[in-house]
């Protein structure tokens, strides 16, 4: 048995995305360790995650702490790892290539950080490039084009929503990190409005950055026994949803790599072709003012979907 590292930093929706990649790799080294390389926000999902064995964390230190990259070079490096899959391929990682883990062979093209090379990446889909970086390692890309993370699914919410909301509901995540306000739409408590109308059961699932938005949102806000309901909690209700309305947020993502029928809306600086969001049940709506977009359109696009997807 051998051991390889996965290295994967990014963002709660990369996460989601590189599930696929990991189950591929996974296949490749049925009989081998893998680790995961990864930020302690994202411990308890890599937890979760079969497709790997041990999770290795990264604060992303600042580089001239030299004291801390020395603590990980050494944890790194006790890993004994005959092979780095390097998923999140940025200036960082180049550093570890040649800093950490020179002498260990790392498949695919080693890490660039030149502005060419990523100008040439921009507006490309991202499942197309996680999926062409895998096939550089030397693995078949089986799945990397279409994650599919249902092991995030809480089976015990899963459970509870069967009793508690037995028939099919509408989920609208209004909400999308405090870091980023311009992804907030501001049309979904007129949205459910128009869908409760429609006979339809809505539902919220805040996370901490949306407690106060989702109150003022007609319908149903599932919290779960605590303030909120974690990764698992939330894969639980998406999976159950009819169909998921959101902004260009984690959730969304999820949503629509678990299979959902849905729609995500982005404001014009931010494209959903380079997102890998568009699915073959889940679509985008693309405005150049987010805030300025008229919740009947929004109604009347997701009135189309329910029917072509035949979400009853």
């Amino acid at each position: 048995m051998s051991n390889y590292l996965v290295i994967k930093l990014g963002s709660l929706g990369d996460i989601f995305l590189i599930d696929g990649a990991l189950r591929d790799i996974r296949r490749h080294h049925l009989a081998d360790n893998i680790s995961v390389l990864t930020v302690p926000a994202y411990r308890k999902l890599f937890d979760r995650c079969p497709w790997v064995d041990n999770i290795i964390l990264d604060e992303r230190a600042p580089r001239w702490r030299l004291d801390r990259m020395s603590i990980l070079r050494r944890c790194l490096r006790n890993g004994q790892f005959a092979g780095v899959y390097d998923l999140q391929q940025t200036k960082r990682t180049l550093f570890y290539h040649r800093w950490m883990l020179p002498s260990v062979p790392w498949p695919g093209s080693p890490p660039r950080w030149d502005a060419a090379y990523h100008a040439s990446e921009a507006g490309r889909n991202v499942l197309e490039r996680i999926t062409e970086r895998v096939e550089s390692f030397g693995i078949k890309p089986t799945h990397s084009i279409a994650p599919r993370p249902l092991w995030m699914v809480d089976e015990e919410i899963d459970r509870w929503l069967t009793e508690q909301l037995p028939g099919r509901f509408i989920v609208v995540i209004p909400g999308s990190s405090a870091r980023h306000p311009e992804k907030r739409w501001p049309g979904y408590a007129a949205l459910a409005a128009m869908l409760i109308d429609d006979g339809y059961q809505v539902v919220t699932v805040p996370g901490p950055d949306e407690l106060e938005l989702s109150r003022t949102i007609p319908g149903t806000t599932i919290t779960g026994t605590g303030p909120y309901l974690n990764y698992f909690g939330l894969a639980a209700v998406l999976n159950r949803a009819a169909f998921v309305i959101g902004n260009d947020t984690g959730p969304s993502h999820l949503a629509a790599h678990l299979g959902i029928p849905g729609l995500a809306l982005f404001g014009g600086a931010h494209s959903p072709a380079s997102t890998g969001i568009e699915r073959e049940r889940f679509s985008a709506l693309q405005v150049d003012r987010l805030n300025l977009l008229d919740p009947a359109t929004v109604y009347e696009r997701v009135r189309a979907l329910i029917a072509r997807h035949q979400v009853g």
